[in-house]
């Protein structure tokens, strides 16, 4: 009986060990990220019977077991890698927003500046400094616009170091958990009946540190290892075996970095980029893709259409020199990059023919064998021609051969608008302050009628007549003959005049007005009063109000208010959108830490009760031991 009796108190004493050392090694890992707490799992020991009914033969600890909730933690290391990419994609795109919206360096100031050196100019078109005033404003708006884009080149730039370091990360974490797969195997063969908790506590951590970078699926095995899967079901992780990823420039565009899977057998597979989703990574490539290189073709459409249409203006007037106007900035030309799996020596070629027609999107143009399709990647939309060349959205595109079947293009019209927009005309004097053209009526005449200011109406290339010595000579009151007096061309017999009409030759148009009498002579010839006049600068200075870009529907500083208000509209979504999905993650940890986290006040409290049957163990082991020497005293 003694004997029983000291076994049960053996039994005990060892059960309240085992709960002491499980209490402390959870204090101990309280604060341990990753770890669940822990608890003895005891069983009453088969009790013996007799003949006054069945007596216990004390407890047993058949496990040490961990206190978590699969489902949970799921749950969890998917909110986890949403809230990554939201968070990054949120700071990402934070900094584009800060330097657009800013009401100083943004680019509305120089926009505004400049146009009011253009007023300037109109006002005082001979004034040298008005002059010099306008070259210095252009200067001031290409440096923004410059600026501007140096900010998204250098987020550009460490966008791709990120996406390379979580690259980084990912394949440590996929090492450690293929590691761990190992180490966990060949403890549970040891001991078929237990599991190895610290080991899968650091399991579930690295998985979830993996979750923060890119979003897995984790398929438990029968055997104990976890498989993880990635993007569109490759397998990151198989038992003790890991797969890696490679940071690798894009074939269609080297500048941006593409997500590159390598197999067992070395083979790289390159991961479509939509198919990296959650974590750092999915972040980081969302916000390349759909941020930071449309934000910065809408930048290079802006700059692109402005100096276009300077330009234009520019050509279309007269310098103080008495010279045809020359351009005032120098046009960046679209990039066109062969897509590195091509084959031949074919090239495309593309060129901005209407800058109204811009849209800001860049274009993928691809070729089957008989046919080419451009899709425009903001919204997808196809568009496809048989022959070359071809026209679209104010774009014209060619080839210098005929590609080869499957061959590809990405195109990219306005992708360095910003960046490559400089002044070149650095003479004030040729600034094209005047219209090419005056009206004059001759001193001779007897009638009322009256010549407007000329204006050109040609576009570009001017009309090679546009300065030629034009004469309307009227035959009678309502009628009148125009001669080209400059090459002895007749241009019209006895025209019929409607006072106020249109007249229109040699690419300029004017109205006549009162009432012309017959030998009344009036002409339109080269402009020799360039000095006093301002009127192409008064048209060039309209061009702020006028809606010349994208379809006609915004003039520059609305095209640019669409573009802050497009990027602060994402940025306010993605920070209500990241506050919310972090706040989930919150709730869901604190869920999770009250089934798995350590609790303090309960383990101080199990502790004293582990000691105290500890204690007991020893007293009942103590008693059985005075009964054993008493058994033995009687016998003496």
């Amino acid at each position: 009986m003694t004997d029983m009796m000291t076994s049960i108190g053996i039994s005990a004493l060892n059960a309240a060990q085992a709960g002491l050392l499980t209490t402390g090694n959870n204090i101990a890992n309280a604060s341990t990220p990753g770890y669940s707490r822990e608890q003895t799992i005891q069983a009453a020991l088969p009790s013996l019977g007799t003949a006054n009914g069945f007596i216990g033969q004390g407890v047993n600890v058949t496990t040490v077991q961990r206190i978590y909730s699969s489902f949970i933690n799921t749950q969890l290391q998917q909110q986890q890698s949403t809230s990554s990419q939201l968070t990054t994609y949120y700071n990402q795109i934070q900094q584009i927003n800060n330097i657009i919206a800013d009401p100083a360096a943004g680019l509305s100031p120089a926009l505004q500046n400049f146009f009011s050196a253009v007023n300037g100019v109109s006002n005082a078109p001979a004034s040298i400094a008005a002059r010099q005033g306008l070259i210095s404003n252009a200067q001031s708006l290409t440096g923004t616009f410059q600026t501007l884009n140096q900010v998204m080149t250098g987020l550009a730039t460490s966008t791709n170091q990120q996406i390379s370091s979580s690259v980084v990360n990912i394949n440590a974490y996929a090492k450690q958990i293929a590691s761990l797969n190992q180490s966990i195997l060949t403890s549970s063969a040891s001991s078929t009946s237990q599991q190895p908790n610290s080991l899968l506590d650091q399991r579930n951590q690295l998985i979830s540190q993996l979750s923060q970078e890119i979003n897995a699926t984790v398929l438990k095995q029968s055997n104990g290892s976890d498989t993880v899967y990635i993007g569109n079901g490759q397998p990151l992780v198989v038992g003790n075996q890991a797969m890696t990823l490679k940071a690798v420039p894009a074939q269609s565009n080297p500048a941006q970095l593409d997500i590159a899977y390598v197999t067992p057998n070395g083979t790289t597979l390159r991961l479509p980029s939509n198919s990296i989703q959650g974590g750092n990574l999915g972040g980081l490539m969302a916000f390349q893709n759909q941020s930071l290189v449309p934000t910065q073709s809408q930048l290079g459409l802006i700059a692109t259409g402005l100096g276009m249409t300077i330009n234009a203006q520019q050509l279309q007037g007269q310098d103080l020199n008495g010279a045809l106007g020359t351009p005032l900035f120098h046009i960046a030309s679209p990039v066109v990059i062969a897509n590195q799996a091509n084959t031949g020596a074919a090239t495309v070629s593309a060129t901005i023919t209407q800058a109204s027609a811009l849209t800001g999107s860049n274009y993928t143009l691809s070729y089957n064998g008989s046919q080419y399709t451009l899709t425009r990647l903001s919204d997808q939309s196809i568009t496809t021609s048989s022959t070359m060349p071809m026209n679209v959205d104010g774009l014209s595109l060619n080839v210098s051969a005929t590609p080869s079947a499957g061959n590809s293009y990405l195109i990219e019209p306005t992708i360095n608008g910003a960046q490559n927009l400089k002044v070149i005309l650095t003479d004030p004097t040729k600034i094209a302050a005047a219209i090419p053209v005056q009206g004059n009526a001759s001193s001779t005449n007897i009638g009322t009628g009256s010549l407007s200011a000329p204006a050109v109406t040609s576009g570009l290339p001017l009309n090679p007549n546009l300065q030629d010595t034009v004469t309307l000579t009227f035959t009678s009151p309502t009628t009148y003959n125009v001669t080209d007096s400059t090459t002895g061309t007749t241009l019209a017999s006895g025209a019929s005049y409607t006072p106020g009409g249109t007249i229109s030759y040699n690419g300029w148009s004017t109205t006549l007005n009162g009432t012309p009498q017959t030998n009344d002579v009036f002409t339109v010839s080269a402009n020799t009063g360039a000095s006093t006049d301002g009127n192409n600068a008064v048209i060039m200075g309209a061009l702020q109000s006028q809606n010349t870009l994208l379809g006609g529907t915004a003039n520059f500083a609305s095209a640019y208010a669409q573009l802050v208000n497009q990027v602060g509209t994402q940025t306010s979504q993605l920070q209500v959108q990241s506050t919310a999905q972090t706040n989930l993650v919150n709730q869901t940890t604190q869920n999770q830490q009250s089934i798995s986290g350590v609790n303090l006040n309960e383990e101080a409290a199990n502790l004293i009760q582990f000691q105290q049957a500890y204690q007991a163990a020893g007293k009942a082991i103590q008693v059985a031991n005075t009964m054993f020497t008493t058994v033995l005293g009687m016998l003496n």
